[in-house]
């Protein structure tokens, strides 16, 4: 018996004990208070002696160690790893970065250096991010040698474990970020499951590093997690702007179509991402100055549109000087970027967000309601090389539902524009009547044979077959024999729901080890949000 359990044994004896005193005393005093009912001094004894149960009793909880090791394991299931491997200290930096912003957002976390990671820590944690580096020709960094020694060298049972990383490295190595895949790989064959994909920074490129946060911002589910360092954003201009699915049971999305005031700007590759530095709608803010008893001169509203609002409460009656400067600048959004360069404009496909209030979402609020046709908007184009179209005519697989319409749309035009027609597109909506978010312009795209193959699934008009990853299943056959032909496969959408699904139906139909190959190869990659 430990030395734990001996000890609540006998905290319960005792508490037995003095449970059956104050019965017998309580016994005694009720029997004479029958006879002599005013007898404060004995009914003070039976009142006494309910007190002194009641207190032992709730001392005893409130010292009963039983209950320590399951707070603990609650506890750590609940907290987020944070996992650093660093050899000049800037993995170690972000990491601690990482955890605070976590923090900020209200949730538990631990960190440790890889070296102090043991099989018990992982055991005892559901999510686990790592920032890790590649030093030298992509060997580990010194610190990380043992744990890969030790834990990495055969898989383990981590089946329970959610995990994310950000690798650091630099391309002009031939073995880029090797360390990051390595561990992704041994997790992969533990049973671990991605949040979302890995994300590699080249040479501290900040556009990778606000695509972490992004990251931790759905992770932790406080989309105002603020960046790290702004974007140097430049100025676009709001061309036009369409919805794109009047009559949906789903919230409004619209196709947005920007141009920036320096035309050189229009430089991109199908795959790349658009930063947006959303601000707050007039409207938004003039019930803000109102509420704060602030006078709503142009200057200040200029200034607080992209900032986070204080309550209003909270900086009434005090000068603007005394407050302003506090405040922290709203956070970037990204956007799959749904056209290509030739077309004169980066366009977007963005769905409106809704707030438990109702109101709109800070992002897509501002794109399709709060700023005006012609309006500017802050933004600037982030390179996103994992999501590029092959360069050569190999057959193309794209799967996707819903806005991730926008960056397959792209892919696809650069992949026509090259004469590439080897295309098979698979995408979900709700309903076929409405929900066409530039259906017409795939079909007829796939009757000028620029889509080899095209399917429409629709979940909400019955049957079956609803869903891209039930097309997938549907023809196995087909995308065996495309991907034995070399076929690469991109998918874009919802991290939440289709693409693990589709990740599912992948594996179903080509095996765990092929799907393992095609992302080593390059030949699988996601853009999922």
């Amino acid at each position: 018996m430990t030395a734990e359990r001996r000890a609540w044994v006998g905290q319960s004896l005792i508490g037995a004990g003095l449970l059956v005193v104050a019965v017998v005393l309580w016994r005694w005093h009720a029997a004479s208070m029958l006879a002599i009912t005013h007898d404060g001094e004995r009914i003070g004894w039976a009142l006494a002696a309910a007190i002194l149960w009641v207190t032992g009793t709730a001392a005893l909880m409130r010292r009963a160690p039983v209950a320590r090791p399951v707070q603990a394991t609650v506890a750590g299931v609940s907290q987020v790893l944070v996992v650093h491997a660093s050899q000049t200290g800037f993995a170690t930096e972000l990491a601690h970065r990482t955890a605070d912003a976590l923090r900020d957002a209200g949730l538990g976390v631990v960190t440790c250096a890889v070296g102090e990671l043991d099989s018990a820590m992982l055991s005892a944690h559901t999510r686990a991010l790592f920032v890790v580096s590649t030093t030298g020709e992509g060997d580990a960094p010194d610190s990380a040698v043992g744990f890969q020694r030790a834990l990495m060298s055969s898989p383990r049972a981590l089946s329970h474990l959610h995990y994310g990383i950000l690798a650091l490295g630099d391309r002009d190595y031939e073995d880029f970020c090797a360390f990051g895949r390595d561990l992704e790989h041994w997790l992969h064959a533990s049973g671990a499951t991605a949040l979302f994909d890995r994300v590699d920074v080249d040479n501290g490129d900040d556009g990778a590093l606000r695509h972490w946060q992004d990251q931790l911002r759905q992770l932790s589910g406080n989309a105002e997690l603020p960046d790290w360092q702004r974007p140097a954003y430049g100025a676009w201009r709001v061309n036009a702007r369409q919805l794109l699915n009047a009559g949906s049971q789903g919230l409004p999305c619209f196709h947005v179509s920007l141009v920036p005031d320096d035309l050189a700007a229009l430089d991109w590759q199908a795959g790349d991402i658009l930063e947006v530095g959303p601000k707050h709608g007039d409207a938004v803010l003039r019930r803000w100055t109102e509420q704060a008893g602030v006078a709503p001169d142009a200057s200040l509203l200029a200034a607080l549109a992209s900032m986070h609002l204080p309550e209003p409460a909270s900086v009434r009656g005090m000068p603007v000087a005394a407050w302003l400067p506090t405040l922290s600048a709203l956070p970037h959004r990204e956007y799959s970027i749904a056209s290509v360069p030739a077309d004169g404009s980066l366009d977007l496909v963005v769905r409106q967000q809704r707030g438990a209030d109702g109101s709109s979402g800070l992002g897509s609020g501002w794109l399709t309601e709060h700023v005006s046709v012609g309006g500017r908007v802050d933004a600037r184009v982030r390179r996103n090389p994992g999501f590029h179209a092959p360069s050569d005519d190999r057959p193309v697989i794209l799967i996707g539902n819903g806005t991730g319409i926008a960056g397959l749309r792209a892919l696809l035009k650069q992949r026509m524009a090259r004469g590439h027609r080897r295309n098979w597109l698979l995408f979900g909506e709700r309903q076929a009547a409405v929900d066409r978010l530039h259906v017409d312009e795939l079909e007829r795209w796939q009757h000028a044979g620029d889509i080899a193959q095209l399917d429409l699934v629709w979940s909400r008009d019955g049957g079956a077959g609803r869903y891209v990853q039930d097309a997938l299943r549907a023809n196995a056959p087909m995308l065996r024999t495309w991907v034995a032909e070399g076929a690469s496969l991109y998918v874009c959408g919802s991290l939440a729901g289709m693409a693990p699904a589709v990740d599912s139906a992948l594996r179903e139909s080509l095996g765990d080890a092929m799907v393992d190959t095609l992302l080593e190869a390059g030949r699988y990659r996601r853009d999922v949000y």
